[in-house]
């Protein structure tokens, strides 16, 4: 399990470092975005992964893994909103703020993976990648359903399908 703490602290630093730079160069603009705007970018990042993934071939010279760190970063703003609350106007949050948010949400999932690693005895290891593809889609899936179904939001989120719901 070692090795899995190494690998994850990486790549959060790999995706801490996207998310910092985005954070100086744009502010905190995203704090406007709804969670359910916020399924729905996840859900393009996914679906993106998956279509190379069925395809073998992308056209666009950005492979799956800026997809990935981008549905991190991603589920992380939405972890922070949900947190913080949906601002209705434009609000700069501090830069030292937002990414102490960012870091105790990504320490929270680590000890979340530590732990449910410690019950499945790492099995995902043995899962390929389009099977993950999958697992995060349908998962997007079920949060649209529940989001949709709370009438938590007037905006309808993406099914898998393409249909609105």
């Amino acid at each position: 399990m070692n090795e899995t703490i190494v690998e994850y602290d990486s790549i959060i630093k790999k995706c801490e470092d996207i998310f910092a730079k985005k954070m100086k160069d744009y502010g905190s603009a995203w704090r406007i975005l709804r969670i359910s705007s916020l399924t729905d970018q996840i859900f393009i990042k996914a679906q993106r992964i998956r279509s190379i993934e069925s395809k073998g071939v992308q056209r666009i010279d950005e492979g799956v893994i800026n997809e990935f760190i981008g549905i991190v970063n991603y589920s992380v703003i939405g972890l922070i909103q949900i947190d913080l609350g949906v601002s209705e106007q434009p609000e700069d949050l501090k830069y030292e703020k937002v990414m102490n948010l960012f870091n105790k949400h990504v320490l929270a999932s680590k000890d979340l993976m530590i732990n449910k690693n410690h019950d499945y005895g790492e099995a995902w290891r043995d899962m390929r990648v389009s099977s993950l593809t999958d697992l995060i889609l349908q998962k997007l899936l079920r949060v649209c359903l529940l989001y949709t179904s709370d009438a938590a939001d007037d905006t309808p989120c993406v099914d898998l399908g393409g249909r609105r719901i």
